[in-house]
């Protein structure tokens, strides 16, 4: 999979083979690059002649020496660009420069306040795309008559961008009346040379990163006219253009078909991935991940041990008493709760069977909950030089916390109501975008009061619960939608059920589920 050609790469090796001559087989009776540029001289004198375009202080002259080398000649001065050029090209095809085969303006700079005559749509770079022209955010601006028509766009002239993303390009071909403002390049070719065949070669250069060389400014990027003109770009014979363009235009739409598969394909991946991670989870927390082991101490067992313990635990005044106790247990095939004296059948709440040696509970019967608290921020002494941990529901990452940036004082600790953690205190967030989120601390750390954490009473697995908690995750955050803010309050998440395996089962499901996800 790693070693699959991406749909860009495909596309920008095909663009590479396309500029360097290599896409379409070259033709001996296509007239050569050498006569095409001479009819382009001769078209560009009689322009001058005519006084439409000026005479440029820099013409140059590229050619190839008897050592079979590339120089160029700029007034009386010969050197050679051998190594300046990007590529090697045909024979049959020539270097040029792109003021020697186009005329190039960028466009009229826009002033509100002095801008007169009649309000006309314009491009700008934002409607520049790679390949394309964007007309969903066309503005109008006031040109007048001289402005009309030195920027008046034709079928075919190509658009480059100056600033923005720098270096994009895209042909115009509207067929409607369309003017453009400075932050474009306009280049319109002579001898009515192929502008796609450019445009996709100025696309190559540009994500092969030979128009960075070009770009001036740091921060933000500015292709000026003087970098355009200094560029080499490759002329081949007219009739091979169109050949390429031909064949780049049947290519792209299969590019594309690729692309658009590649991303199916991925999203599939990503798809089966997290969709096998919560068939795992699911089958995990109904008891069809591990066999069941009848020499298992009973779940049954399990929670009277654990009321031993928290009944404990409250005669020590380490907890409260719950004032909701219950025990769930099931009769003539039906489940009943029986809080307080009083039994409840609860067969609508069951959301699966579980094998018959697992027993359904509360989560507030398997462990102490309790939200946390966020110290005054107005007070400095509950965090400057801060040494506890205090995590916000933004460092919960499904899995173990081993960092956590903020940190708070001890007195913070002792003065205000936020509680002290221990290390395996399994954590879930109660509010917000995070809502469901989930941790186990790795050493002991307090909690703001979005974050409500459990302590699971002895001898119950706390990585068991946080696999529960982590494949009912969708169910919290449903039940806490409704509100302006996502809110599963510590009373929601103690009344959720849990379904409870055998001591002994639970460490086989944890080993198991860590291996596997």
């Amino acid at each position: 999979m790693e070693d699959r050609m991406t749909a860009q790469q495909l596309k920008n090796s095909i663009l590479q083979m396309a500029v360097q001559g290599k896409l379409v087989p070259q033709d001996l009776n296509d007239e050569p690059a050498s006569v095409l540029l001479r009819r382009i001289k001769k078209e560009k004198e009689e322009l001058i002649k005519e006084g439409k375009i000026k005479k440029s202080k820099t013409e140059s002259f590229i050619f190839r020496g008897a050592d079979n080398l590339h120089y160029e000649q700029i007034g009386k001065e010969v050197r050679c660009i051998e190594d300046e050029l990007p590529f090697e090209i045909p024979d049959n095809w020539e270097w040029v420069h792109i003021n020697d085969i186009a005329e190039s303006y960028l466009g009229k700079t826009l002033n509100k306040t002095k801008d007169i005559g009649e309000s006309v749509p314009y491009l700008c770079s934002i409607n520049i795309q790679s390949d394309y022209i964007d007309m969903n955010t066309i503005k109008i601006a006031k040109f007048n008559e001289a402005e009309k028509q030195k920027y008046l766009l034709q079928d075919g002239d190509l658009l480059i961008c100056e600033g923005g993303d720098a270096g994009r390009s895209a042909v115009w071909n509207k067929n409607k009346t369309m003017y453009y403002q400075n932050a474009l390049h306009r280049v319109r070719f002579y001898e009515k040379l192929n502008p796609v065949f450019y445009q996709r070669v100025l696309s190559f250069y540009k994500v092969s990163k030979i128009l960075d060389n070009y770009f001036k400014g740091v921060t933000i990027k500015h292709f000026v006219q003087k970098s355009l003109f200094s560029i080499y770009f490759p002329l081949p014979p007219l009739q091979e253009q169109h050949r390429i363009v031909a064949k780049l235009q049947e290519l792209e739409p299969l590019i594309e078909k690729y692309r658009i598969a590649e991303e199916q394909l991925h999203e599939l991946n990503s798809n089966i991935k997290d969709q096998l991670k919560k068939s795992i989870l699911q089958y995990a927390i109904e008891g069809k991940l591990v066999p069941q082991d009848p020499n298992d101490e009973p779940a049954s067992v399990l929670l009277e041990r654990i009321r031993e313990e928290k009944q404990q635990l409250i005669k020590e005044g380490k907890i409260k008493k719950d004032k909701n106790e219950s025990i769930i247990f099931r009769r003539d095939n039906s489940y009943y709760e029986k809080i307080n004296g009083i039994e409840y059948c609860i067969d609508n709440e069951i959301p699966f069977e579980i094998p018959n040696s697992w027993q359904w509970a509360r989560l507030n019967n398997i462990g102490n909950w309790g939200a946390g608290a966020t110290p005054s921020k107005s007070n400095n002494e509950y965090y400057s030089n801060g040494t506890i941990p205090w995590l916000l529901t933004g460092d919960l990452n499904d899995g173990y916390i081993t960092n956590i940036p903020n940190h708070i004082t001890e007195l913070a600790l002792e003065k205000t109501s936020v509680k002290l953690n221990p290390s395996g205190s399994v954590l879930i967030a109660m509010y917000g975008a995070t809502i469901g989120k989930l941790g186990i601390l790795t050493f002991p750390a307090t909690t703001n009061q979005a974050c409500c954490a459990c302590l699971v009473y002895k001898p119950f697995y706390s990585k068991y619960l946080f696999f529960y908690l982590l494949a009912n995750k969708r169910n919290f955050v449903k039940k806490g939608e409704g509100g302006a803010q996502p809110n599963i309050s510590k009373e929601k998440i103690i009344k959720t059920l849990i379904a409870v395996p055998p001591l002994k089962e639970q460490i086989r499901i944890v080993n198991l589920l860590g291996k596997v996800i």
